[in-house]
């Protein structure tokens, strides 16, 4: 424990509310992700065409886009409120914060079943969807950096909990969708039931946020909180780290991340040194930032945009209806937490060599290589790779190596700087982790077009 007299967390409950409350703040995001083939059927408009057949096309669902626009309004609100944050945590009560955040949540997943049983035309659908995907991960910016502000005050573990919960939403939603598609019911019918899912994940997550207030293990830590949580540069682990690092208990002690969280999440004793200049911070970190921009840039410029795209060569049969669920979401989702975990053993390369902006440069290598594999929806390049073993090597590559260069850029950053100056260093790290993600869901739209 973190102080001597602090009480047991009996049955470890505070630890099981901050694991589940984890997994609830990054559901919405890999629930819409992996929902991809369901809204494609849903926008798919049926034309007629003049061929001597005469026969009815139905366009592709990413007619509209969806791919595109669905990864670029899910990562603007993260790059607008990290410039927000500061500014509503002073103004708004922490409970608003993070319970307001979850019941509008929770009404907007609702309204996503609900609209599974309602027919209504593409372009008002795409409307409503996109309109709801926007206030959906706005809701979960400010809530995943609420959370992280109570963080704050707990025991470095509950942070480690925290962000292990986080690591395994994607595969959570990546399970409950081929579990929807292996049941045997109807499409319909099927999506209701995936979309149901995610609103019992957000009603625990609710519950097990209130059951705080009556734990006295929680509200030990909770009523000694700084008075000003430091809550905006928190958030970097939100995204960076959403892996997660395991505890003692998992096997894997003293990573590096746990060190940072340690440090980072300690009360501040004694006077403050002058608060450090941004741009000095800056010249210290900006190869650490770079490299985290160019990471998520390559990342989110392809996947899931292009990734999903992609479909099997072997054709119809049972494999081609599993195979991007598979190889695309939940291949993805394993490697990228493997590779997070890699840095609990090793730290390579280190921050004073170039060789870490060139594997982030490298990664751009992925754009043409998974616009060159068996997506039947293009004008332009050619298939270079139909063979699925290669579409899965290439996921298995690029889903590594972002988890293993986040991670791994997140434990240098820190090294650069002064103690003192961690805090301005967390804040221009969550500045330049949205921004890169912006970029990369940007980008998307022009390799999209190039197809």
């Amino acid at each position: 424990m973190a102080r001597g007299d602090a009480p047991e967390d009996g049955y470890y409950l505070v630890g099981t509310s901050f694991f589940i409350l984890g997994l609830g703040t990054l559901l919405p995001w890999n629930f819409f992700i992996t929902a991809i083939p369901y809204f494609q059927a849903r926008l798919a408009v049926v034309n007629v065409t003049e061929e001597p057949s005469g026969a009815n096309i139905t366009s592709p669902g990413d007619a509209f886009n969806f791919n595109n626009w669905m990864t670029l309004l899910s990562q603007l609100p993260l790059l607008l409120f990290t410039l927000l944050n500061s500014f509503l945590y002073q103004c708004i009560p922490e409970i608003v914060r993070i319970l307001g955040s979850l019941l509008g949540i929770l009404m907007l997943f609702i309204l996503t079943a609900a609209l599974v049983k309602v027919d209504m035309s593409p372009e008002l659908f795409f409307s409503i969807t996109m309109a709801s995907i926007w206030f959906i991960n706005s809701f979960c910016a400010i809530l995943q950096g609420s959370l992280f502000g109570q963080l704050g005050a707990m025991p470095p573990t509950y942070s480690t909990l925290f962000l292990s919960g986080q690591g395994l939403a994607g595969t959570f939603a990546a399970l409950a969708m081929l579990m929807s598609m292996a049941s045997g019911v109807d499409a319909q019918t099927s999506a209701l039931g995936y979309f149901i899912t995610p609103c019992v994940g957000i009603l625990v997550s609710i519950v097990c946020y209130l059951s705080l207030s009556h734990l006295e293990f929680a509200q030990y830590y909770l009523d000694k909180k700084m008075p000003h949580p430091q809550a905006y540069e928190l958030e970097t682990r939100a995204e960076l780290l959403q892996a997660g690092e395991p505890d003692e208990k998992n096997g894997f002690p003293g990573s590096p991340q746990k060190a940072r969280l340690a440090l980072e999440l300690e009360p501040e004793k004694g006077p403050k040194p002058q608060k450090p200049s941004v741009f000095v911070v800056l010249r210290k970190i900006w190869v650490m930032a770079l490299c985290i921009v160019l990471v998520f840039a390559v990342t989110l410029s392809v996947f899931p945009a292009i990734t999903a795209m992609v479909t099997s060569s072997r054709g119809p049969g049972k494999w081609s209806k599993f195979f991007n669920p598979i190889c695309c979401f939940l291949l993805f989702n394993t490697m990228d937490w493997l590779g997070r975990s890699m840095t609990s053993y090793f730290l390579w390369p280190d921050q004073r060599g170039r060789l870490l902006p060139l594997l982030a440069c490298l990664r751009f290598l992925f754009i043409p290589l998974f616009m060159l594999c068996h997506v039947p929806e293009r004008a332009h390049l050619p298939v270079l790779f139909p063979q699925d073993a290669c579409f899965i090597t290439f996921m298995l590559l690029f889903a590594l190596s972002n988890g293993y260069l986040v991670s791994l850029t997140m434990c240098l950053a820190p090294r650069r700087v002064l103690p003192h100056e961690s805090e301005v260093a967390g804040a221009l790290m969550t500045f330049f982790l949205a921004l890169g993600l912006s970029c990369g869901a940007s980008l998307s739209f022009l390799f999209k077009s190039l197809l």
